[in-house]
């Protein structure tokens, strides 16, 4: 029997079964394949056995924490999408997965965090709304910063040159490659027949979020949504492997556990991280306190009480309202 094995990863949203890409995937190479995970839908990285998501908590090797590498573990389990794939496939395989994320990511994370009008008024309020308090006060920015360092690592440093030539010159290159994927794709149910592999575990991740997202600037969006065959594929795997979760599990009532063990939202460590939450919160409310001149410590000589006059009663008064 395999070993019982945890999945962590964001919560759904957009409907879909999670927002995050890299979590998405490894979600879909799962229900490819048939992996029993019992699934953590959850809404902070500080919720996840090793602070980031996705993560794979197994038995045998600890904590997992790259998706590839879950992906590889899972197949050492005997759960290998690619397992009737062609040498010729295999390479395909490879040469499109390389494409993917030469071509397509970049854009995907400018499309989602660094386009202004998409980060301010799609990306940050959907994490902003989702992560529970106080983190979601300094969460997305951190996110944020992130992708864009991750960006500037994979554009060079050519990106602060020209960065309004750099993007036009990606995104004609991002929906080049959604064309070839669409022109591969054809009239087919996956790209290698009527079995999914992990081609498209990682197609439907990266293309999925992109259809459903209600983007104020959609300039990719709206040449993949010109692509009806691509559409129809996300739309497809999300009805067969996904008939239940293709919603946002935080809205309305929790849902069942489903045949893979998944929940909608389960904390394995609450009562640690709602003391942590308990301590952020309280060490910024005294931060704004001090910094805004709410509290002050008066420094002088000790009256005739032995008493030094330090306005905590000001600081309650902040706390109540």
């Amino acid at each position: 029997m395999a070993a019982p094995m945890e999945l962590f990863c964001w919560a759904g949203g957009w409907g879909l079964p999670s927002v995050d890409p890299d979590c998405l995937a490894v979600l879909t190479y799962a229900r490819f394949t048939g992996a029993p995970l019992k699934v953590h839908r959850v809404t902070s990285p500080w919720r996840s056995p090793s602070g980031h998501l996705p993560a794979l908590k197994t038995r045998d090797e600890g904590t997992i924490s790259k998706p590839q590498q879950i992906i590889t573990h899972l197949r050492k389990q005997k759960y290998n999408a690619d397992y009737d794939l062609s040498a010729t496939q295999s390479a395909d395989t490879l040469a499109f997965m390389s494409l993917l994320e030469e071509k397509l990511l970049p854009v995907l994370i400018h499309t989602f965090w660094v386009d202004a009008k998409n980060y301010v008024e799609h990306t940050r309020k959907w994490y902003a709304e989702t992560i529970p308090f106080p983190l979601n006060f300094f969460l997305p920015n951190a996110m944020h910063k992130r992708h864009l360092e991750r960006l500037q690592l994979m554009w060079g440093d050519d990106y602060m040159e020209d960065e309004e030539k750099l993007e036009k010159e990606l995104y004609r290159e991002a929906r080049e490659c959604l064309t070839l994927l669409s022109q591969r794709l054809g009239s087919q149910k996956f790209f290698f027949g009527d079995s999914p592999a992990s081609l498209d575990a990682l197609v439907f991740s990266r293309l999925a979020p992109l259809m459903k997202a209600k983007l104020p600037n959609g300039k990719l969006q709206q040449h993949l949504k010109s692509l009806q065959n691509l559409c129809n594929y996300c739309t497809s795997i999300l009805s067969l492997y996904f008939p239940w979760d293709g919603g946002d599990p935080l809205t309305g009532a929790p849902r069942a556990a489903t045949t893979d063990g998944s929940e909608a939202e389960e904390d394995p460590h609450k009562r640690r991280k709602q003391l942590l939450s308990v301590l952020v919160g309280l060490a910024a409310m005294l931060g704004y306190a001090f910094l805004s001149g709410i509290v002050s410590i008066q420094r002088g000589s000790v009256g005739p009480a032995g008493r030094q006059p330090v306005t905590l009663e000001e600081e309650e008064e902040e706390e109540e309202e």
